[in-house]
């Protein structure tokens, strides 16, 4: 292996010296921005499961869904600024670092959140995470006066932390802030950080007391050809439900801008959409999180309509303005499409469940390895093979798209695309 001649002149010295150095650096900055961002984190997870539970116990509040969207569209018309671009600002910033993340990103996207959930949007948790701790780890930066090249990293700490802490999945969270920002390559200038940071965010999220759902596959199958070729199947189905969801966001968003022109009457107008879904469906199923429902997809057979209701629910949501992520709806649309499909594949609901879980995540998002990480966290390593297998497919088949747009394309997902490129390739 060729390496630089700057580079190989390096390995004559004590290179160990500043290596050292940098670790004691950046555990203790990964110390306070983990205890931070998972302290946040742990605020909204509180935060979001007390407006579950008032919403489920007090259901004539759905009503006013119009009237919390309103709210949230007037106070992000006129105070949110560029903070308004959400994740994708995030992502932005790393690559070209030309304006600052405004620390009132944070408080904005935690009351949009809260009130979505709390009046019955259906919309998640991991973006809020996300940008909380982007907003939390840029505003450190600056009282520090870091580099350029080290607030880039502050921003992977950022969403590494964010969204280890959301989940309890540190591993998933630091490779995820790593493989996001370019589809198909992974950033390791900040690798060290950034998984010291998601450790402690995680940590300190556990610590006040915060729990994760726990999700089971109670039945893994031997590893042979047809159940290969099973898995092959299903997570081409994961893949284009991953790019149906994006596809969607786009939709609704575009049809929202189309038509009301005035951004604070969006999420009011599709507050009222949405309120009269749920009345005519006669359930809460599909609003909210989820959980309940993800949870069951585990053990018993959900009906086919379940992850396509979800699908349409969720980007209305987020297309017409209303705060919140996308990742755990992404996991009740896999969920419950892989506990579907077990009614006509020869597979085990959970691990069907389960597959679809963090494939469908994986394609939406572009991070097969983040997503493969997350489903040994969550599941086990005995299903690591399967798990693997579908993460990358469904990320083959999901296409070109995605739900963060400022992702760019580093890598194609096959040399044809590479082709119609003219040999261009992000550098």
């Amino acid at each position: 292996m060729r390496l630089d001649k700057n580079i190989t002149k390096l390995g004559t010295k004590a290179e160990q010296l500043p290596i050292l150095w940098y670790l004691l650096k950046w555990t203790i900055i990964g110390a306070v921005a983990g205890a931070l961002i998972g302290s946040a984190s742990a605020l909204l997870l509180a935060s979001l499961n007390w407006a579950t539970n008032y919403r489920e116990n007090n259901l004539w509040i759905i009503a006013l869904l119009p009237l919390g969207g309103l709210i949230i569209g007037l106070m992000y018309h006129y105070l949110a600024g560029t903070a308004a671009r959400g994740n994708n600002f995030l992502i932005e910033e790393i690559r070209s670092s030309r304006n600052i993340i405004p620390f009132k990103m944070a408080p904005l996207v935690y009351i949009g959140t809260v009130l979505t959930h709390l009046f019955g949007g259906s919309a998640g948790r991991e973006g809020t995470g996300v940008q909380m701790g982007g907003a939390i780890a840029d505003f450190m930066s600056r009282i520090f006066k870091m580099h350029s090249y080290d607030r880039k990293i502050m921003i992977q700490i950022g969403i590494g932390a964010g969204f280890a802490s959301i989940f309890g999945t540190p591993l998933a969270g630091a490779v995820f802030a790593l493989e996001v920002i370019i589809v198909g390559r992974l950033r390791f200038d900040a690798i060290l950080p950034v998984f010291l940071s998601s450790f402690f965010a995680n940590l300190t999220c556990h610590a006040w007391g915060i729990a994760h759902t726990h999700y089971s596959i109670t039945s893994i199958p031997d590893i042979n050809i047809q159940t290969l070729l099973l898995v092959l199947a299903a997570s081409i189905i994961f893949g284009l439900a991953a790019m149906t969801f994006s596809r969607f966001i786009e939709i609704w968003g575009g049809l929202a801008k189309k038509y009301i022109a005035y951004p604070p009457l969006r999420p009011f107008v599709g507050g009222i959409f949405i309120a009269l879904s749920v009345y005519l469906l006669g359930t809460t199923k599909y609003i909210g999180l989820g959980v309940p429902t993800i949870v069951a997809s585990f053990s018993e057979v959900q009906m086919w309509y379940d992850f396509l209701l979800k699908i349409l629910l969720t980007t209305f949501t987020i297309g017409v303005g209303f705060k919140g992520g996308e990742v755990t709806p992404l996991f009740f649309v896999g969920a419950t499409l892989g506990s579907a499909l077990s009614a006509v594949l020869p597979l085990h609901v959970s691990i069907l469940a389960g597959l679809g879980f963090v494939a469908v995540f994986a394609g939406a998002t572009n991070t097969p390895i983040a997503c493969t990480l997350m489903g040994i966290e969550l599941f086990g390593a005995d299903c690591a093979v399967y798990i693997g297998i579908a993460c990358v497919t469904a990320y083959m088949f999901s296409g070109h798209t995605g739900i963060y747009t400022s992702q760019v394309v580093g890598s194609p997902k096959h040399i044809i695309f590479w082709k119609k490129r003219k040999g261009k390739m992000l550098d």
